[in-house]
């Protein structure tokens, strides 16, 4: 334990960022030298990019991410399948970063959700949530040499809690301000926000999933032209709003439940599509990428209207993910949340594709400190506890 023990002293690190978001497109890598920990901590970006799956192999993680679709065996092999995905992206960002892997010293994975289920079920006695990030961390540190942590989700779910939103302790750390009320919203597959009080501590920080981001709109692409996204909006941009599908996919009762809250695929998947497409032949196909593009910041103010807006007015939006290039996503936004300005990350210093690598490169600093980073007033959990699989 020599080399964990060493870590632990080391005021600075050299860290590598890994996520591949509940849209399975793909590996975001971040190389961060982090200095400090706790509150103190501070991230100097040194490089970051994004690895596309193979199709094949992003159809074959979407497949066995629900039930009945899916296999044991193929879930198996998967597991150790990405981590060679994962430490290929560690390899390719030191190259970019023109850093031997051997000075990196630590690497932070949140790996790839294929199933999440915040809410509590008895099974033989037992109250137990679950959910399942794959990716072996201990695997991507074989690969790579470079120490791992991995599997952030589970120890939360422990305590009670939804193991979800992980973000927003960066986002307190990285966020808080004395002077202006917060919102931090990102907007992946999934949207969560983070709500932010200005002279904040962790315990004010509230914070949970707000609903759809890109994966419905996503799945819409690829059905109707066979792109995986919508790029900067332009197809949302050409349509019109269909009042009628936006008030039917408003009724899911996600929307209804109190915070602390997670989801994912599982409810704002693809599973929507036949829900979806019956409007075709009604309206356009524009009009409806429009509608289901309108759905994500409608939902998201809707989410801040309900539970957010009574104990804390919203001053500034900041924007990441994915979604943050969307003009169709941001103007909407704008327009909801006026006067108060929406701004992209990159007004405080961030990359808006690389928050949330950075995020799990800052979370598997705080777990080799041995530092708690749930937020419990975020996620139910019953207390703070540190999070994470260290891998030598």
């Amino acid at each position: 334990m020599t080399k964990f023990s060493t870590l632990q002293k080391k005021r600075s690190k050299l860290i590598v960022g890994l996520i591949s978001g509940t849209s399975a497109d793909g590996i975001d890598a971040v190389l961060v030298r982090v200095n400090g920990s706790g509150t103190s901590t501070r991230p100097t970006q040194l490089a970051s990019d994004s690895y596309q799956y193979p199709p094949a192999l992003r159809a074959l993680v979407l497949e066995n991410s629900l039930p009945g679709t899916g296999s044991v065996d193929l879930i198996c092999e998967l597991n150790v399948l990405l981590a060679h995905f994962f430490a290929d992206a560690v390899k390719k960002i030191a190259r970019k970063a023109r850093v031997a892997l051997s000075e990196i010293d630590l690497i932070g994975s949140h790996g790839q959700t294929v199933h999440h289920l915040p809410v509590p079920k008895r099974s033989f006695g037992k109250l137990i949530r679950s959910g399942l990030q794959i990716g072996d961390p201990s695997t991507i540190a074989k690969l790579t040499g470079i120490t791992t942590i991995g599997d952030f989700r589970m120890a939360d779910m422990a305590v009670g809690g939804q193991g979800a939103p992980l973000v927003p302790y960066f986002d307190y750390v990285m966020f808080r301000s004395r002077t202006k009320n917060r919102i931090v919203l990102n907007l992946g597959g999934i949207a969560n926000f983070t709500a932010l009080p200005k002279k904040c501590s962790s315990t004010d920080v509230l914070a949970f999933d707000t609903g759809p981001a890109n994966m419905v709109i996503d799945a819409l692409m690829m059905k109707f032209y066979g792109q995986q996204y919508d790029a900067e909006g332009q197809v949302a941009l050409k349509g019109t709003i269909v009042p009628e599908l936006l008030s039917d996919l408003m009724t899911m009762p996600y929307f209804k439940m109190r915070p602390p809250k997670s989801t994912g695929r599982e409810l704002f998947g693809a599973m929507l599509l036949p829900r979806i497409v019956e409007y075709e032949g009604r309206v356009s196909k524009e009009d409806i990428i429009a509608t289901v593009t309108r759905w994500t910041p409608f939902s998201v103010f809707d989410q801040y209207k309900r539970f957010i807006a009574k104990r804390m007015k919203a001053e500034e939006v900041i924007v990441s993910g994915g979604g943050a290039h969307n003009k169709a996503i941001m103007g909407a936004l704008q327009e909801y949340f006026k006067p108060a300005p929406v701004r992209r990350i990159e007004s405080v210093g961030f990359s808006a594709d690389a928050k949330e690598a950075i995020c799990f490169a800052i979370l598997a600093n705080e777990t080799i400190s041995e530092r708690p980073s749930n937020v419990p007033s975020v996620t139910g959990a019953d207390r703070p506890v540190v999070l994470g699989k260290i891998c030598l």
